[in-house]
């Protein structure tokens, strides 16, 4: 996937399309303002002795005093006005507390002077004069009276004058770029480095951790720009500003190393190192009150911003990308922008008064959004592209567990009919096996007795239709088992001429009713049936069937009103009652065989019920006596 980059030619167009929408044609206006050029100034340092010269505007305190502390006093003519009207004047950049008059009469205070919690010099001051004040004959004195503070900038910046209007209009056109425009970085500033905090808190990713500290810092000090009352006493609020200056220039050099990737370890060390060095001139700087040991800081980190720079030019010879290019063309500006600020600002020389590093450092701002942009986009298509691999893998999940369940159930099927078969084959050699085989010995003897061998083939025929019963679906219904047993057994039971009373109610359904246990229960009444007709001499059997006890179970009675129960005779007559006793615990069951009160026998099976066959509140009510004819 190819690698999403910054747009950054996009947003500097959307960006100049917004600044010039605020600057207004004014040129029509504002030609009619007037500059003065130089002022007659009284300077007074504190512990030296006062000076008196003439100056030109704009006139820095602290390139004739560093680190000094004292008061001056401008003296400017104003020439004669064109009409009588009033006038206003507009003092740019001038401090650090003012006092200004005309002719004498005090037009505006900034701040109580010597009052170090207010700074004139971060604003730029529209006064308006009244007409009653001016004398109109080119005579009019202006007086400006400043009181410094050491270390900090200070003096008198541009003054102008002239028409109201023309003036209004240069203030609106100069609050743009000293005032809204700082205030649109620091919010910028301020609302990116809390996003690149957040983002580092949850991916601790060294680039966002690196802005983030420089965006935060960075809006420390461009919010000083225009605050006139600083936050915290003079002069920890100017060590406090510088060092967050010196915080943003180190880390943004430190982003854009880590936005190329694979930063030299001893290039990140030098510009560590060179921000612990500055850190100490700043303290030193406003604690001595020696400004050129913060200018010492200042030249330290113009020289880790031009090792950025050229890191990035030799990435950019080596691995041409765009955004390298864009790093190297806004690390071409901030290595101008802070070459002006450091002369010109800083030092004095030449005639520049504004800096220009936040607009330079605004630059990298957008190409930190555009990485941003760029690895939330590509960051999306990797969730898309993993969500699509995922999708396709349990798809293929899907069809393997699918096809290994259709194997199962294949499996499964084929041992359920290879169990079934060998269930049928052991039923079929045990039951009507041995019945044939019980024929053939007959046949053996040269007189066999034809009743015996009827005798052996319908037992015979009731093991095979017993035996094909047990296939049919039962759906857990005993109600219809011995319904069906009955039915197959009567025929028999009405040529031996045997009575039958029927003593079963509608049944539960039971759980553990399957072809293979409702074969055993078959063959355990079919048992009972042919003992009583081979040994009982009854004349009336009794079958029944009733829930009771706790846990619940079926209970299923068989009497016979026979010669009644030999258990040392059954124990001679062979395994029937053995087998009997053997099926019933294979089925889970209990079977007690007895004699009958009254004569006969009594055959009792308590077979449970599985939890949810019956309600136990129900089923205590139920009789637990046992099965007889009504």
């Amino acid at each position: 996937m190819p690698r999403a980059q910054p747009r950054l030619p996009l947003a500097a167009l959307a960006l100049l399309a917004v600044l010039l929408l605020l600057v207004r044609p004014t040129a029509g206006i504002t030609a009619q303002a007037q500059q003065i050029a130089e002022a007659h100034v009284v300077l007074m340092p504190d512990g030296r002795m006062p000076e008196s010269r003439l100056v030109n505007l704009r006139h820095r305190w602290e390139k004739d005093y560093p680190g000094l502390g004292g008061k001056a006093r401008y003296f400017l003519d104003l020439p004669a006005a064109a009409d009588t009207g009033p006038i206003a004047l507009l003092l740019e950049h001038s401090g650090n507390q003012l006092d200004v008059r005309i002719n004498g009469q005090l037009l505006q205070r900034v701040g109580t002077p010597g009052d170090a919690q207010v700074d004139a010099l971060k604003a730029t001051h529209f006064i308006l004069v009244p007409a009653a004040l001016l004398r109109g004959d080119g005579s009019d004195l202006l007086e400006v009276e400043a009181t410094i503070q050491a270390p900090r900038a200070a003096g008198l910046g541009r003054v102008r004058h002239g028409p109201p209007a023309a003036i209004a209009a240069l203030y609106d056109e100069d609050s743009i770029w000293s005032r809204d425009l700082p205030r649109i970085y620091a919010v910028s500033l301020g609302l990116i480095g809390a996003l690149s905090l957040a983002l580092w808190l949850r991916q601790r990713d060294p680039l966002y951790g690196s802005f983030s500290l420089a965006a935060l810092s960075g809006f420390v000090r461009v919010f000083d720009q225009n605050l006139v009352h600083p936050i915290l006493p003079w002069p920890l609020w100017g060590a406090v500003v510088a060092a967050c200056y010196s915080l943003h220039l180190c880390f943004v050099a430190h982003f854009v190393l880590l936005a190329l990737g694979d930063p030299p370890h001893w290039l990140t060390r030098a510009i560590h190192t060179i921000l612990l060095g500055v850190l100490a001139l700043v303290a030193g700087s406003f604690y001595l009150a020696q400004p050129w040991l913060w200018s010492v800081g200042l030249f330290l980190l113009l020289l880790a911003g031009v090792a950025s720079y050229l890191h990035v030019l030799h990435r950019l010879w080596r691995r041409p990308s765009p955004l390298a290019r864009l790093l190297a063309a806004a690390g071409t500006g901030a290595i101008a922008c802070g070459i002006h600020d450091l002369l010109q600002v800083r030092l004095g020389i030449g005639s520049g008064a504004y800096p220009l590093m936040p607009h330079a450092v605004f630059f990298f701002v957008l190409i930190l959004a555009g990485i941003l942009v760029g690895r939330y986009g590509r960051s999306i298509a990797a969730v898309h592209e993993l969500n699509a691999s995922l999708a396709d893998r349990i798809a293929e999940r899907e069809r393997q567990l699918t096809e290994a369940l259709t194997t199962l159930h294949q499996e499964r099927e084929i041992q359920a009919l290879a169990a079934e078969r060998q269930r049928i084959m052991r039923e079929l050699h045990d039951g009507i096996g041995s019945q044939l085989v019980g024929m053939l010995n007959l046949l053996d003897h040269p007189v066999t007795d034809q009743p015996v061998l009827a005798e052996h083939i319908q037992v015979a025929l009731d093991e095979m239709r017993i035996a094909v019963d047990s296939l049919h679906p039962l759906d857990h219904d005993l109600t219809t088992l011995l319904a069906n047993l009955r039915y197959r057994l009567q025929p028999r039971l009405t040529a031996a001429g045997l009575r039958v009373v029927w003593n079963v109610p509608q049944l539960p359904s039971h759980s553990q009713l399957t072809p293979q246990s409702a074969l055993h229960l078959q063959r355990i009444l079919l048992e009972a049936v042919t003992n009583t007709l081979k040994h009982a001499r009854a004349r009336s059997i009794t079958l029944g069937a009733q829930i009771g006890g706790y846990p619940p179970a079926i209970r299923i009675g068989f009497e016979d009103d026979g010669v009644g129960w030999n258990d040392a005779a059954s124990r001679q007559s062979g395994r029937g009652v053995a087998n009997m006793r053997a099926r019933a615990t294979m089925i889970g069951a209990h079977l007690q065989i007895g004699p009958r009160p009254g004569g006969g026998t009594r055959i009792i099976l308590e077979w449970p019920l599985s939890p949810p066959a019956a309600s136990p509140s129900l089923l205590l009510d139920q009789p637990q006596a046992p099965c007889k004819a009504p």
